[in-house]
């Protein structure tokens, strides 16, 4: 009887890969750990499978490459660890230079594709005031948005915009960007990423948007505030994600992403994520 070595090893890679992947669950945003992401991508990526994620977001696109690896080396390797590419924040992305970097995400094996800040210059942030916002050229920054989406729904994937807190407050014209562009987007191009530090950062309520706009937030980053109003490991803080989490279905969840922007008093960005782990634990979450 002849034996296919290379069909048999793929399918013994593919069954440990499914056991593995059910002692995982949850995922990490790479931002977290991007400092150690810089000096060693595969060293970290094998310890954030360790962890027991099962997903992972990228934030590290350059020039064509994930973190120093081709779209396909990447995809690849975190194949090997047995994790799995859900999203990408692709914050340079631009009308000239979207076509590229969505055959690069589609490459690479993600399947939504995030714009995480008002694109093409629209980001502002203060320095002085180390606070964030956005143009007041709302309908521009929506048609752009709209036009990235119809380009990644031809190729096969699907744009997310994420929000931080200024999305959530009434610009100078009285309107509040994430409602408009909620209500001037269409949900079979453009969803959304929902920050769920961020949106209680602005005081608005995460359920509330649920309630309002059902099945428009496919992903959400899962960070905590801590009583100062840092950021925080997930269970270390104050926000009451049993009660998010309740709604899942409403919002139209299908993956959750552990981020935490900073840490403090000493933590490490790898030790945070471990700690959110555990927090993730307590929920109702797999």
């Amino acid at each position: 009887m002849k034996v296919h070595f290379k069909k048999l090893s793929l399918v013994f890679l593919l069954v440990g890969q499914l056991i593995l992947a059910q002692d995982k669950f949850g995922g990490l945003a790479l931002y977290t750990v991007r400092t150690d992401m810089a000096e060693n991508p595969k060293e970290v990526l094998k310890k954030v499978s360790d962890a027991g994620y099962q997903y992972i977001e990228a934030a590290g696109y350059n020039n064509g490459t994930y973190y120093g690896m081709t779209p396909t080396d990447f995809k690849n390797y975190l194949n090997e660890l047995g994790l799995f590419p859900i999203s990408t924040h692709q914050s340079t992305v631009t009308l000239d230079n979207a076509d590229a970097m969505i055959a690069d995400a589609k490459a690479a094996g993600f399947e939504y594709f995030v714009i995480p800040i008002p694109p093409m210059g629209h980001f502002k942030y203060n320095e002085k005031t180390h606070t964030m916002g956005m143009s007041d050229d709302i309908e521009l920054v929506t048609s752009i948005i709209n036009t990235i989406g119809k380009k990644c729904h031809d190729a096969g994937l699907k744009l997310l915009y994420h929000n931080h807190d200024f999305e959530f407050k009434p610009n100078v014209n009285g309107i509040v960007p994430i409602e408009y562009f909620l209500n001037n987007t269409n949900p079979e191009y453009v969803n959304f990423q929902m920050d769920l530090y961020w949106v209680t950062k602005a005081g608005a309520d995460p359920v509330a948007y649920f309630e309002k706009y059902p099945g428009r937030f496919k992903l959400w980053h899962v960070k905590d505030m801590d009583e100062q109003g840092r950021f925080a490991p997930v269970g270390n803080g104050t926000i009451d994600f049993n009660r998010i989490f309740e709604k899942r279905e409403l919002s139209g969840m299908l993956y959750y992403m552990v981020e935490q922007d900073m840490t403090f008093d000493g933590m490490k960005p790898l030790e945070a994520i471990v700690i959110s782990h555990e927090g993730l634990k307590k929920l109702v979450t797999k």
